[in-house]
């Protein structure tokens, strides 16, 4: 298991605040020492702000967001992520392809969701922004730093969702901890062996982490917003969540009996006791764990399984490959589903879509980096909406009643 990410959360302004950004580069250099110390690896420091159009403005950019990446990367932190463009504000959507031309550092998402349901003109935009990122770096790599977020609150630590609110500084750690189900379902007996034998692994990390977590805030006066434990993997074998799940007796993660696999391993992180922040679910990015990859290359795997696997409180659909061709009228059905689905269930949802310039579904990705394994691009089997799923609003979609 490692930390993901050292996340803090600051309202840092711009022209910004070189103090803060001072003391916040001295506090994620000491949390980073600190946790080292004790044992934990950590991969990444990153900066998440409030939503950019609370402090940015259109003539600002793109020379704010060059800025911004500068004075955080004196501070030490890897990635900065801008938040959310917001559905009241509907313009702020088409400057995120020039914050993310600025600078490789540069994160930022699109808010689908409002409290009275999803935004039709925010999916358009968000449809809009995946294409058009795919033509603005090789392979189509600007889309690894923009998602489509659904229902997703504040502070949540992994990229690209992180986002902040109004307030002093804040932190939060991301768990790489795909490993720890591997070695837990490889060696357990029984399904309730393997249930009680995560819990206890979980919440004895997540003891620790919390009392190291609490020291700093001490300390420095930052809020310790917790801990995401959503078990994310790395391409490696032995950071497979998918290889995690099929140790529990799946023959191939994507057929039937994965969603009861999901299930099972998702209401096991929902038993484990500790300071909690952002999805704490199951992240399962095609690209970037190494099983999920082959699954989707062998055919044992589509888009519609991905999406069917968030209902049971997965963290929704990540860097999947699709053909370079998909414009934003095909990817506008995925995102209203998946929005849907987030506002019906009440979980916080996000969609990191990667159409991959000159390829066609079926073909291999050829990428060369450290982050990826190579698997086939996934159709997209989609076609344009219209009528009233077209031309509205919104879409008022409630939680569902329980009783």
């Amino acid at each position: 298991m490692k930390i993901r990410s050292i996340t803090v959360f600051a309202d840092v302004g711009f022209p910004p605040n070189r103090l803060l950004f001072e003391h916040l580069g001295i506090f994620a250099r000491h949390a980073r020492a600190l946790l080292e110390n004790e044992g934990f690896a950590v991969e990444s420091l990153r900066m998440a702000t409030e939503p950019f159009p609370s402090f940015l403005s259109a003539p600002q950019l793109p020379t704010a967001a060059q800025v911004l990446a500068i004075e955080s990367h004196a501070q030490g932190f890897e990635y900065l992520s801008v938040g959310p463009a917001l559905p009241d504000q509907l313009p702020d959507y088409a400057l995120i392809p020039q914050l993310l031309a600025a600078a490789p550092q540069i994160f930022a998402t699109g808010m689908l969701t409002t409290r009275e349901g999803v935004s039709l003109p925010a999916v358009k935009a968000c449809s809009q922004i995946i294409a058009d990122l795919a033509r603005q770096e090789k392979d189509g790599f600007a889309n690894l730093r923009f998602c489509a977020l659904a229902n997703v609150p504040p502070y949540a630590p992994f990229f690209p969702a992180a986002y902040g609110a109004p307030g002093r500084p804040a932190f939060a750690f991301a768990i790489q901890g795909a490993d720890l189900a591997l070695a837990v379902f490889e060696s357990a007996a029984t399904l309730l062996q393997a249930r009680e034998d995560l819990i206890n692994q979980v919440e004895s990390r997540a003891q620790h982490l919390a009392e190291l977590g609490e020291k700093l805030a001490q300390i420095y006066n930052y809020e310790f917003k917790g801990i995401d434990f959503t078990l994310a993997p790395f391409p490696a074998e032995l950071d497979s969540i998918a290889r995690a799940l099929e140790a529990l007796g799946l023959p191939a993660f994507g057929l039937p009996g994965s969603l009861a696999a999901c299930a099972f391993l998702t209401s096991t992180l929902d038993q484990a006791r500790f300071k909690r922040t952002g999805f704490n679910g199951l992240m399962l990015p095609v690209l970037e764990d190494s099983s999920i990859a082959a699954r989707a290359d062998d055919g044992s795997l589509s888009i519609q399984d991905l999406l069917m696997f968030s209902s049971v409180c997965g963290t929704g659909l990540d860097v999947i490959p699709l053909p370079g061709d998909t414009s934003a009228e095909a990817l506008e059905p995925l995102l209203l589903d998946l929005a849907a689905l987030a506002l019906r269930l009440n979980k916080p949802l996000t969609a990191r879509l990667m159409p991959i310039p000159d390829k066609q579904a079926g073909e291999m990705t050829t990428f060369s980096f450290d982050y990826f394994s190579n698997s086939r691009i996934l159709p997209l089997r989609s076609q344009p909406l219209s009528g009233l799923l077209h031309s509205g609003s919104m879409l008022p979609i409630q939680p569902r009643r329980s009783a």
